[in-house]
């Protein structure tokens, strides 16, 4: 029995180093250049959550990594009071927006992507309300209390102020506004903008897609078309470090060699036919 497991075990692994290096030889060209045309490589790690949870040392209401919070916060509880109804808040976003010069359809996107329009949403992070803010991002803007923003017109008059300085920070580019609202300025400055963390990307498309769905006008193609290049760039990523971790270098260096003479190969220099093997094999560069 142990005799079959081991061939079993050994079968398997040639097929598997059979499927890694047609891999290699498929994506090899694209990681040898290392990103796609009119992208740059991102220089954050692909698998590092979004930072909203935990706001970096240069934006606001940053925490300094020496009084950091306790491992288990006291996130804010729901009040016990009805929530309003869609149609209220589509009205207190109207009369915010209005307010604070920020285009309606823009907030009712980032409302409908962040809580589905659940004034009581509380997040795994801590994310309070309709807009999901962090409490040390509401500060920034006078709201001490993380239970405040559960008061729908606190947290739409709070979270649009935010919206409205990114807005003027990366010049109305909405691509860059929802992407820091999402995963936070610190992380679209460092990155120039290359973020390529997959729930960010799926946030910010998801954004803008509702956004235009829903009446939004102002120009968003370019934005949608970098969130896909940058999902390419993240898929190239993931390909190369598995490359590294499971691919041996050497397979991607090939050599053909002849396995059958020029005489083998002339049927008029012999009776029979070639001999029933493959006309080249492959080896690695190097080996005899």
């Amino acid at each position: 029995m142990s005799g079959e497991r081991v061939m079993t075990s050994s079968s398997a692994h040639r097929k598997r180093t059979r499927r890694l290096a047609f891999l290699a030889l498929v994506l090899w060209p694209l990681v040898s250049r290392g990103t796609f045309a009119g992208t740059s490589p991102a220089t954050e790690d692909v698998d590092t959550p979004p930072a909203k949870s935990a706001p970096s040392k240069s934006e606001p209401g940053a925490l300094d990594p020496a009084v950091a919070a306790p491992a288990k916060p006291a996130f804010a509880v729901p009040p016990n009071r009805p929530r309003p109804s869609r149609a209220e808040v589509m009205a207190m976003i109207s009369a915010v927006a209005g307010r604070h010069g920020v285009e309606e359809e823009l907030v009712r996107a980032v409302v409908a992507a962040e809580s589905n329009y659940n004034a009581h949403a509380v997040s795994r992070a801590g994310a309070v309300g309709l807009m999901q803010l962090m409490p040390p991002t509401a500060a920034d803007y006078g709201v001490t209390s993380a239970s405040d923003l559960f008061d729908p017109k606190i947290n739409l008059d709070t979270g649009t102020r935010h919206i409205k300085r990114l807005l003027r920070k990366y010049d109305n580019d909405y691509g860059r506004v929802i992407m820091a609202y999402n995963a936070g300025e610190g992380v679209v400055d460092r990155t120039n903008s290359q973020v390529t963390y997959l729930e960010t990307l799926n946030y910010t498309e998801a954004v803008i897609n509702y956004y235009r769905r829903n009446g939004g006008t102002h120009p968003t193609q370019v934005a949608l078309k970098q969130v896909h290049a940058l999902r390419g760039t993240r898929d190239l990523k993931q390909a190369r470090r598995l490359m590294k971790k499971y691919l041996d270098p050497s397979l991607l260096s090939l050599k053909v060699k002849p396995t059958l003479d020029l005489r083998r190969l002339n049927p008029a220099l012999h009776d029979v036919g070639p001999e029933s093997k493959p006309m080249f094999e492959l080896g690695a560069a190097g080996r005899p």
